[in-house]
């Protein structure tokens, strides 16, 4: 559950090639380390029957904060200490708010049909204990056994559990969402911030961070969508008005980037903790990366990663105030933070043109994310990017670019070249054209057109593996989907008809099914969806917290003495199928083996005279060539005279593996084209480089049932690669398995090959054996 704000959506460059460019000094590594040795002290301090004692011991709301943060840390809820804690919490029959709440949300996260039952009485009792009349209507107090005023945090709680139970699947009264609603609305300040008390002196981060996600939930079950049904009818682009509650979550969400920070709970000081454990559900609940121009997600796990305290056990945190200066509390909450924030990220919606035409369903991506989440059982989240403030590496932090419009799609020349970076650095766009426009079409395909000219939008046939990489789609429910090759792939999809409206309507509002037509075609857009994502990511994403790998050139050398230059050879089986393998290659060696190389591609003629200048030669392809006798002679004088030649199969093709070999046997026809020993030492660090005696090769999986998706297979091999011998040394080295699309940062459902690693290594191997012959 998300809603999209259209305002706040800014992105900052955040990652440069080596490291972020960012106070927050940290990495996924240190994260995750820090997560798995919190979790060791939370499984320690746990007591007798599986309960954790503390400041909400005595009535289980320690044990189901506990047990919340070690499920969100990708903890079996089979493991034993969530098994005893579990068959405590699922028993326990409690009449406070907060208890009854993380309750609620420890058995939704662990099994929600198992614990059915026991969520859907306690979805019941909440909304019993709502209170319907007076200043506070539409709040919660502490409960039932402790009574009190209603008050924002416990509000707040009550919500979140109601949520995670009507996405369980119980029903939640539509009065009870409206009614939270009203009592939010009417406890914002003017300056857009919220107080805990009415005469409180100041708005503060924590009360502010519970209205925005408590108006997102309960606006998100009231208002109308930007897709309708009726019947059998789907209407698209209905655009929903403008409410007060979208009002309220922009003023609270400007407020909030005001007073941000991560080291202490704005306007008020304690409650630290608590504090970001809210700032990390607005950032997921709205797709934010950034709150302002802070990245909240990596600002406060460097705050957590500094902030630790060593124990005998193990490091764990306390905050300040009440609660979470507990050690167990403390922790709890920084887990929650930690494991809920680092979410991998699916896809980013770019955010184009100065009007709201890039988001006319605003819950299409976060609602194809939940799907996906639900098929891949795995967390994930999106996010916003604005392409008037992204650069390259903002982009790279997502796998899938989302682009959708109606009327235009209007980006600058620098824009246009910064996308472009990005297919080329490994990036996919996925487009559409919704609600029956031309205009963004129009626009859409120059764009293509400009910026690959040497490349055309093709229908993709049905044979195309986007068609079957995750679901079967019946045929009378297929969109016609255009797609751009490049980069070893096919890395641009346009879909020219409704896509993001049928994703918007994933979710009835009603909470009862759509006619079986509409069904059909919302989930035919699903599964279009979930393909097209498959297909881009190979469902391997990085870590949120992962830098971005594009790479850039040294400086130029101010002399070509010692400098290293590679040549790469032309032919007709597409020897520049993949044009940044080689730079790539050639810029991890400068930065991994200490030397000068010019990364700059020199595409020349087997036949050219200035290829004798050259000691090392590159060449790969994925298609059938044949050279000429011209080109046969030159080739053998230039290895037979010291040259070295580096060839790889795109994508392992059989039709360039074949006519590689052949031209070998005509080129060398008193020297074979053979396996390279495995023991050799080109293998090992003898010539200084690493020990690749066993690698990673990716290999796709065949379909053998009619619904199978595609799959690719990783097996730790030996490197299988070929060599031509003159005398001495190898004077021809071939991989007959792909390197060149590994090296451009694409490892394809496609593609039998190396991964992107063991690719870069057994390349720098092969041009260090090189310089040493």
């Amino acid at each position: 559950m998300r809603m999209l704000i259209t305002v706040l959506m800014t992105v900052v460059t955040v990652a440069t090639i080596v490291r972020p460019v960012t106070a927050a000094d940290v990495d996924a590594a240190k994260v995750r380390e820090a997560i798995g040795q919190a979790v060791k002290y939370l499984k320690a301090k746990q007591g007798p029957r599986g309960k954790w004692s503390g400041f909400l011991g005595n009535q289980g709301g320690t044990t189901a904060l506990a047990a919340l943060a070690l499920i969100n840390c990708g903890e079996d809820p089979k493991e034993e200490h969530l098994r005893k804690a579990l068959a405590y919490l699922s028993t326990l029959r409690s009449r406070e708010t907060y208890v009854v709440a993380l309750q609620t949300m420890v058995l939704c996260a662990a099994d929600p049909e198992l614990y059915r039952t026991k969520i859907a009485t306690n979805a019941r009792w909440l909304e019993a204990q709502q209170i319907r009349t007076g200043s506070k209507k539409g709040a919660w107090s502490y409960g039932s056994e402790r009574g009190g005023n209603g008050d924002p945090s416990n509000t707040q709680f009550a919500l979140l559990a109601l949520h995670e139970a009507q996405e369980a699947g119980v029903r939640i009264k539509r009065n009870t969402w409206q009614m939270a609603l009203d009592y939010w609305l009417d406890m914002q300040s003017p300056g857009g911030g919220w107080k805990y008390y009415r005469d409180d002196r100041s708005d503060s981060g924590s009360m502010t961070c519970a209205g925005i996600a408590s108006l997102v939930i309960a606006s998100e079950r009231l208002e109308e969508g930007d897709a309708s049904v009726s019947g059998q009818d789907i209407n698209c682009c209905g655009r929903a008005k403008t409410t007060k509650a979208r009002d309220a979550i922009v003023r609270g969400t400007q407020w909030l980037a005001k007073h941000f920070t991560v080291y202490s709970n704005p306007g008020k000081g304690s409650f630290w903790f608590y504090y970001l454990y809210g700032v990390e559900r607005v950032g997921r609940l709205t797709g934010q990366r950034f709150i302002g121009d802070k990245d909240w997600y990596r600002r406060g796990a460097a705050m957590f990663l500094k902030t630790r305290s060593l124990g005998r056990l193990s490091p764990y945190w306390k905050g300040k105030g009440p609660g979470e200066n507990d050690p167990v509390i403390g922790t709890s909450l920084a887990l929650l933070f930690l494991s809920k924030g680092q979410r991998p990220v699916l896809m980013a919606k770019l955010q184009h043109g100065t009007n709201d035409d890039w988001n006319r369903h605003r819950k299409d991506a976060a609602n194809l994310t939940r799907y996906v989440e639900g098929k891949w059982k795995q967390r994930l989240t999106w996010q916003v990017i604005n392409s008037q403030k992204a650069e390259v590496d903002d982009l790279l932090q997502t796998p899938v670019l989302y682009i959708s419009g109606r009327d235009d799609l209007k980006l600058s020349t620098l824009q246009k070249k910064i996308l472009r970076k990005y297919i080329d650095a490994g990036g996919f766009i996925f487009a559409e054209n919704c609600c029956g426009g031309t205009g963004f079409d129009k626009a859409f395909r120059a764009f293509v057109e400009e910026m690959f000219p040497d490349s055309k939008l093709r229908l993709l046939p049905k044979s195309h593996p986007i068609w079957y990489a995750e679901e079967r789609i019946d045929p009378d429910d297929l969109r016609p989907l255009w797609g751009i090759e490049a980069c070893c792939r096919t890395s641009v999809v346009y879909c020219p008809e409704n896509l993001s409206c049928h994703w918007e309507l994933a979710r009835s509002r009603s909470g009862e099914p759509y006619d079986a037509a509409v069904q059909k075609k919302v989930q035919a857009a699903l599964s279009i969806g979930i393909n097209v994502l498959a297909y881009a990511t190979n469902r391997q994403l990085r870590d949120k917290l992962d830098v971005p790998t594009q790479t850039v050139d040294a400086p130029a050398a101010k002399s070509d003495r010692g400098t290293l230059y590679v040549v790469k050879l032309e032919h007709s089986g597409g020897g520049d199928e993949a044009p940044n393998a080689l730079p790539n290659l050639l810029r991890a060696a400068g930065a991994n083996l200490k030397l000068r190389i010019n990364t700059k591609q020199r595409l020349i003629s087997i036949t050219d005279k200035q290829l004798f200048k050259y000691h090392i030669a590159f060449m790969h392809g994925r298609r059938s060539f044949r050279l000429s006798d011209q080109e046969r002679v030159a080739l053998k004088k230039f290895i037979e005279r010291g040259g070295f030649l580096l060839v790889d199969s795109i994508c392992a093709s059989r039709e360039f593996t074949a006519a590689f070999r052949r031209e070998m046997k005509l080129v060398f026809p008193n020297h074979e084209l053979l396996p390279i020993p495995k023991s050799d030492a080109m293998f090992t660090r003898h010539y200084g480089g690493e020990d690749i005696t066993t690698v990673t090769r990716r290999e796709p999986q065949r379909r053998r049932e009619k619904d199978a998706r595609l799959d690719v297979k990783t097996r730790r091999v030996p490197p299988a690669m070929e060599g031509v011998r003159i005398d001495d040394r190898y004077g021809v080295i071939f991989s007959p398995y792909d390197m060149s699309c590994a090296l451009e940062n694409h490892e394809s459902l496609e593609c039998r090959g190396y991964g992107r690693r063991d690719a870069a290594r057994i390349g720098l191997n092969m041009l260090l054996y090189a310089l040493h012959q």
